[in-house]
């Protein structure tokens, strides 16, 4: 039974409170959802026709009547021009031939009952509003009908005829904006934000897309002059935000100095993340002992190999051991690699989980970190000739505050706190390019370091990026890995294989050897003499002369000489 059921009616809906401290899903705490929630709204329904159509508990209650809906607040006297006018649509007829424009909603003709736990009270929204007392001499007076004409003629559109609209893009272009638009504020709101750079009503996306929809001086003078055409026709949704957003004085410039400052952190990541995963790589490779036992190991079979001493190689070639074969058994020179390290150096690891830095840095264009920061740099400097632009923009704004500003955005100190922080922001940005600069040459110095410090010649260093070389350390100790694991696969079948073997001779062995010459503790009366005949056989004739203990004798006291005409017989 639920707590609803046997609660009393008369408490107030706070006491049917059941939560759920269980409904927790890591950050995100559902706990004040209720048990009585889990029943749909259907079942509830039903669950109240169950008890009211009838029941062992008594006759039935009649259904509690809806809400009836609040009462209007006294009217002041009107004027007799202007009277409260009667019908279903929120607007009428006044006196004296009066009438109001009518607002055509879906009126709420009766009031639903509230379920009888509900988390937002026991009566709807519209029960529990206080009235409010309105000028209606004014209200009449401000949506009045002008002609009964006019209001037929907007009957007669809204019903079938449709206005037609200025259109002049094409479809492609008109799509696109369309499509556009359906995520974004609508067109009246976009000046305001994009002036004061408000981040609540525009977000990244909506930036990029706005920055896709600024329109071209073409398509500006083309929805001019058809206005001019057709001045009484409204415009088609993109044309009517394409003109929005032509008249905002530097669109261009403003989307792109918001876009800098909305990406600038992500872009800088994009630079710092491949510099640190290269530093990262060089150092454990740099420190790894592995890596230098497969080194020294494929040196010395180098050598051998080849009749030589060479001092090194290029690590380049570690990609080409799997490729060479012995002459036996076709197995790959990585997998001989291997086993001998197994041998020589047992402590070594797989190395590949050892240098998760390389695999990364593998993953990596240091060419295109190089391209990027470039790129940053001429943002950041654009950003300022823009920045400086907009300022004298709206000093002159400021100054010749008469006509309407541009764009209807209003003065600059209308905008938001992004636009007061730009410069100190930019600022920021040039400090902290310099230092992103410095760690990006002190980065690639290193890794040239690092390759001299490979045995790399000065010729070389300078043709070998930073990925490439990741990738083939990479590869190579991936195939390492998995030959690796594959030798030690083998030998611990190889191992299992044995411990069966040696099960199983030993098992064979067991069954194989002659029963043990201790006497069963009980045998059978039967095979009794038959057995001691077998012992007294298999018993040297030095050993039947002493007194044996383990021998199940009679207790008599006759002479051991006893026992011979006992043999004999048999």
């Amino acid at each position: 039974m639920k707590h609803s059921d046997y609660l009393g009616t008369d408490q107030s809906w706070p006491c049917f409170i059941s939560p759920a401290p269980r409904l927790r899903l890591n950050a995100l705490d559902f706990s004040d959802l209720w048990d009585d929630e889990d029943i749909a709204l259907d079942a509830r329904e039903d669950e109240a026709v169950f008890t009211s159509s009838g029941s062992d508990r008594g006759p039935p209650t009649p259904p509690v009547p809806p809400p009836l809906p609040p009462s209007a607040p006294p009217l002041p006297p009107l004027s007799p021009s202007v009277r409260p006018s009667g019908g279903s649509g929120g607007g009428g007829g006044g006196g004296g031939g009066g009438r109001t424009l009518k607002l055509h909603w879906r009126e709420l003709q009766s009031l639903p009952p509230v379920p009888r736990v509900c988390r937002f009270g026991q009566q709807t929204i519209w029960a529990g509003l206080e009235p409010v007392r309105l000028d209606t001499s004014r209200l009449g007076y401000l949506f009045e009908s002008k002609s009964h004409a006019a209001s037929g003629a907007i009957r007669s559109l809204m019903m079938g005829r449709q206005q037609p609209c200025v259109s002049v893009l094409g479809v492609k272009r008109s799509n696109i904006v369309t499509i556009a638009l359906s995520s974004l504020p609508p067109p009246h709101l976009l000046p305001p934000a994009i002036y004061s750079m408000d981040s609540s009503v525009l977000d990244r996306e909506d930036v990029q897309k706005l920055q896709a929809l600024v329109p071209t001086e073409e398509e500006l003078k083309m929805i001019k002059e058809a206005k001019a055409q057709s001045p009484r026709c409204p415009l088609a949704p993109a044309e009517h935000c394409l003109q929005t957003l032509g008249g905002i004085q530097h669109l261009s410039s403003r989307l792109q100095l918001w876009a800098f400052a909305l990406d600038y952190d992500t872009l800088e990541r994009e630079i710092a993340e491949p510099l640190f995963h290269l530093k990262l790589a060089m150092e454990q490779l740099a420190t790894n002992q592995t890596f230098r036992c497969i080194l020294a190991t494929v040196l010395a079979i180098g050598n051998f190999l080849n009749g030589c001493r060479a001092r090194g190689f290029e690590l380049s070639y570690l990609t080409k051991l799997s490729q060479v074969r012995d002459t036996h058994g076709r197995q790959p020179l990585l997998h001989h690699v291997c086993v001998l390290l197994l041998q020589v150096y047992p402590q070594c690891t797989d190395l590949y989980s050892d240098i998760t830095a390389v695999s990364r840095a593998s993953k990596c264009d240091y060419t295109q970190v190089q391209s990027n920061l470039s790129q940053l740099e001429a943002h950041c400097k654009a950003s300022w000739e823009q920045l400086r632009l907009l300022e004298k923009d709206g000093d002159r704004r400021a100054k010749g505050k008469g006509g309407g500003g541009g764009g209807g955005g209003g003065g600059l100190g209308k905008e938001g706190a992004l636009w007061h922080q730009l410069p100190e922001f930019l600022k920021e940005c040039e400090e902290r390019l310099k230092v992103l600069r410095a760690v990006h040459r002190r980065v690639i110095n290193r890794f040239h370091a690092f390759l001299l410090f490979l045995g790399y010649s000065r010729a070389v260093v300078r043709e070998t990026s930073a990925e490439a070389f990741c990738k083939t350390v990479s590869d190579f100790a991936l195939e390492y890995r998995t030959t690796h694991h594959g030798i030690l696969q083998q030998r611990e079948q190889e191992r299992e294989k044995e411990g069966e073997a040696d099960r199983e001779m030993r098992g064979d062995s067991l069954t194989r050897q002659p029963k043990p010459k201790q006497r069963p503790q009980t045998p059978s009366q039967e095979c009794l003499d038959q057995w001691r005949l077998e012992e007294l056989l298999r018993t040297p004739e030095s050993s039947t002369r002493r007194l044996d203990f383990m021998m199940p004798r009679h207790r008599s006291r006759t002479p051991d000489r006893s026992l011979l005409p006992r043999r004999l017989n048999w």
